[in-house]
């Protein structure tokens, strides 16, 4: 598996990142120790996780894994603002929520540091200089290496980042967005802001929770048994997102290259991802070993440029003013005094 830098830092992650959500939830200890043997075995040196995963048992878990190896060879990302309990103070991004989370990360993940610490979305209520500073001092004290975002826009993102260089504090150096085939919004102001300012792009959900695999030919509404659809407590939300003639016109065309490229499915809209431009490592869930192997399949080969614009047609949004092509052309032109 190819290593690439995680954004402007000189660490080095594996291309596919193994997410751990499903730990403990859908794979027990056993296995998951399994899966990330395999991931390991294979080059894969990048882990993530989050403290509500699983109500914190998907970092016992991995913490369990990790003291029998070799704790320098891992990368480690996990993230902090959700609820962790009853009290008024048990969530957010304050400087008291961080400090009680990350020192509860770091006993269930049996390690005296956490590579990248990633805030796992906005919190309105709490001012970005005491999130930002107590992440700062996180860093400073050793508790974690980097800082990162999950779930961000690109003006909050770039409003951290702006405070971070004005009061010469440790600035987040990755985003962690959805982005697949089914989510490009991404690539209206996300990417190229991660783009200009090499911030690293650490994509989630990038099989559109098991859409784009094809294994729900026959409708949403009728998901094979033990899919992640089916065990949904809400079906309704799925068919909500997914029940459209987009999401077929995407599927149909990931079946078209994957028949052309002899790749499964899952395999094709997991390369195409790798090959968008700005993308570091998009994180890879599995619920089995099965599923993880299919997965890793993914790298080591490329789709043909033929095969990338027929995803590409296929999932393509509609984009108007100010992201549109033509109103960038025409400002060239203005620019250059051309047309």
């Amino acid at each position: 598996m190819k290593l690439r830098k995680l954004g402007r830092t000189g660490t080095l992650v594996s291309e596919l990142c193994l997410g751990t959500m499903t730990f403990a939830w859908q794979t027990n200890e056993e296995t998951a120790h399994r899966m990330i043997d395999r991931f390991t075995g294979v080059g894969g040196n990048f882990l993530d996780t989050s403290n509500v995963y699983s109500s914190g048992a998907s970092e016992e878990i991995i913490g369990r894994w990790l003291i029998h190896h070799d704790r320098q060879n891992i990368v480690l990302a996990t993230k902090a603002r959700f609820r962790t309990g009853e009290g008024a103070n048990s969530v957010g991004l304050s400087r008291k929520h961080l400090f009680h989370a990350v020192a509860d990360s770091l006993h269930r993940l049996q390690t005296d540091y956490i590579d990248l610490l990633q805030v796992h979305a906005w919190d309105p209520l709490t001012p970005l200089g005491e999130t930002f500073g107590a992440l700062n001092t996180l860093v400073e004290d050793g508790s974690i290496r980097y800082v990162g975002v999950s779930n961000y826009r690109a003006w909050q993102f770039e409003k951290a980042l702006q405070l971070c260089r004005s009061r010469g504090w440790h600035e987040p150096v990755s985003l962690q967005p959805q982005y697949s085939l089914y989510a490009r919004a991404t690539e209206f102001e996300l990417l190229p802001m991660c783009r200009a300012e090499d911030i690293a792009v650490l994509p989630w959900s990038p099989m559109a929770g098991g859409v784009l695999s094809g294994k729900y030919k026959n409708g949403i509404r009728n998901p094979p048994a033990g899919t992640r659809i089916a065990d949904a407590e809400d079906i309704e939300f799925y068919s909500g997102r997914f029940d459209n003639d987009r999401t077929s016109r995407i599927v149909r065309a990931v079946e078209q290259v994957a028949q052309e490229a002899g790749k499964p499915m899952s395999q094709v809209a997991l390369n195409w991802l790798l090959q968008r431009p700005g993308v570091t490592a998009p994180i890879i869930g599995a619920r089995n070993l099965d599923q993880l192997s299919e997965n890793l399949g993914s790298a080591d080969w490329s789709l043909g440029k033929d095969q990338i614009a027929t995803l590409d047609r296929a999932s393509e949004l509609e984009v108007t003013y100010p992201y549109d092509k033509r109103a960038e052309e025409q400002q060239n032109r203005e620019r250059t005094g051309v047309g």
